[in-house]
């Protein structure tokens, strides 16, 4: 028989049955992960939930990583790879406008998945940390390399810092907006925080008040003030009933008597602090006029309470996203009835912002204070409120 001619074979490279693994699979993998792993958080998501995302099974996923950790270390450093590479380009000595441009295009295109960071220093270990630590503190000092050329001033990177983290913050929330456009908005708000001293930083016109750290005066209030540092320090999943037991003297069995599981201490602990932080804004924002001020008297408070509560605060920020639906439910309002108190401030105060851009700014200044906290190792003094209030102030354009 003679040989089929070309046309006559069966098709061997065409069709469904044939299709070929894509090269950049790894690529899409990890892509897919961030997004789960912001969503869902490191111990909710699944490597079952990370195949589905790019339409493979699990037994394939395996084949590119071993394991989840593997799998998430792998993209918490992605991204800081893209970032340097991002800079990497840009030529020495460029003006910091095309610094902080190259961060910001990276950021916004991979805002899906940059929730990762919330969760990295909790869940990577040492090695990855500190390999995480060399590659940002190489970002932030090509970041305030440029600020220092342009606004000189001593501040130990803290503006590149603030800076950094007014970009990132597009990373912790979903308001709709075209990336475009989201671009154009960070980078004014990271180019203003460059610029501001925030050595002239002055306090609100009326003085910060906050609520005073609950006293636990009941067995419930003892196992949630016990768990909150276990929480900061462990992260959720790491923390057992026994060692919050333990840290108030009780057994195991003895929690359930005052919460049904670990997940509703949880819960109540990003109550209280929501229910903090509400206290706290209508104690400044009494007796304000004129929303500029009411932005400054905001900005001090929000950023007096991320210094006083910092446990609680990176607990309800890390964490939330770990709530199943019913418990995170109440949180979620009381968050967006905050931001609602920031957006309407704000429109009054620029006009010219639609209600999308005032969104994307108020979380800005909220990032401006996560990275310059961070900056200041929290250290809780009234200069280092002051010099983060001008920065967040700076971020918003006032």
């Amino acid at each position: 028989m003679a040989p089929a001619s070309p046309s006559a074979r069966p098709a061997a490279t065409t069709g469904p049955a044939a299709a070929t693994r894509p090269r950049n699979r790894k690529q899409l993998i990890v892509e897919a992960a961030g997004r789960v792993f912001s969503e869902r958080g490191y111990h909710k998501a699944s490597m079952e939930e990370v195949a589905a995302g790019v339409g493979i099974t699990a037994a394939a996923l395996y084949r590119h990583f071993p394991n989840k950790y593997a799998l998430f270390a792998e993209c918490a450093h992605v991204m800081v790879d893209g970032l340097v590479a991002a800079l990497d380009e840009v030529p020495s000595g460029a003006s910091l406008t095309d610094v902080l441009a190259a961060v910001t295009r990276v950021t916004t295109a991979h805002r899906a998945a940059g929730g990762v960071y919330r969760w990295e220093a909790r869940y990577l270990d040492r090695e990855d940390r500190r390999r995480l630590g060399v590659k940002f503190a190489r970002l932030v000092g090509r970041v305030d390399e440029a600020v220092q050329r342009e606004h000189p001033l001593p501040d130990e990177r803290l503006r590149a810092m603030a800076a950094l983290g007014a970009i990132g913050s597009i990373t912790m929330h979903h308001t709709s907006i075209a990336q475009r456009r989201a671009e154009d908005l960070l980078l004014a708000s990271a180019l203003r925080v460059a610029a501001t001293d925030p050595a002239a930083g002055r306090p609100a016109a009326h003085p910060v008040e906050l609520p005073a750290h609950p006293v636990p005066r009941t067995r419930r209030a003892e196992i949630l003030a016990a768990a909150i540092p276990l929480f900061a320090r462990d992260g959720f999943a790491n923390v057992t009933n026994g060692q919050i037991a333990e840290a108030v003297g009780l057994t195991p069995s003895a929690l359930y008597r005052h919460y049904p599981g670990k997940i509703d201490i949880l819960a109540a602990a990003c109550l209280q602090a929501a229910g903090l932080l509400a206290q706290g804004v209508e104690r400044s924002l009494h007796g304000v006029s004129g929303p500029h001020d009411a932005l400054v008297a905001l900005a001090a408070t929000h950023v007096a309470y991320s210094f006083e509560y910092t446990e609680l605060t990176g607990v309800a920020e890390a964490e939330l996203a770990g709530l199943p639906p019913g418990l995170r439910r109440p949180v979620v309002l009381a968050q967006r009835e905050y931001i609602a108190v920031w957006e309407q401030q704000l429109r009054l105060a620029r006009p010219e912002l639609d209600p999308r851009q005032v969104r994307v700014l108020v979380h800005a200044g909220f990032g401006v204070v996560v990275e310059a906290g961070r900056r200041l190792r929290w250290q809780d003094r009234p200069g280092h409120r002051e010099a983060v209030t001008a920065l967040v102030v700076g971020a918003l354009g006032l």
